[in-house]
Parts: structure tokens; sequence; C-alpha cells
């Protein structure tokens, strides 16, 4: 979705897109309890990765908040 704004000309910071790449990469294995080939999400991630993930998508919130306004 961001870059599809980017495209629209809406100015996008270059950090805010790898946040959402990051987030995309964690969006399947844990929102399916069968999307790790053993075990469940909570097993594979660790509480770093859980703070950043959360950290991204409070800045693209900010971000979609302020596109808003």
């Amino acid at each position: 979705m961001l870059q599809h704004l980017k495209e629209e000309g809406i100015d996008i910071s270059p950090s805010l897109i790898e946040a959402a790449r990051v987030l995309d990469k964690h969006y399947i294995p844990t929102r399916y309890p069968n999307g790790l080939p053993e075990g469940a999400p909570t097993e594979f991630y660790t509480r770093k990765e859980a703070e950043d993930a959360l950290r991204y998508s409070e800045e693209i919130l900010r971000f979609a908040r302020h596109l808003l306004g």
C-alpha cells in the first residue's frame, strides 16, 4: 500500500517503506497457526522481534493518521 501511495506522488520515507517490508514478512507465519513448519509462532519470535514489529506498526499508524489529517 505504501508503494502505491508513493507512486501517486505522496512522499514516503525509505525507513517507512523498510518498516512495512519487515512487517510483511511476519504476516503469514503469525496469522496462521500452521504458517510455520513446526510449532506455534510464539516459539519462533523473540521479544526484540516483537518490540521491533510493534515500533514499525506505530510508525506506519502515525504516518497514516498524519496523511488522513
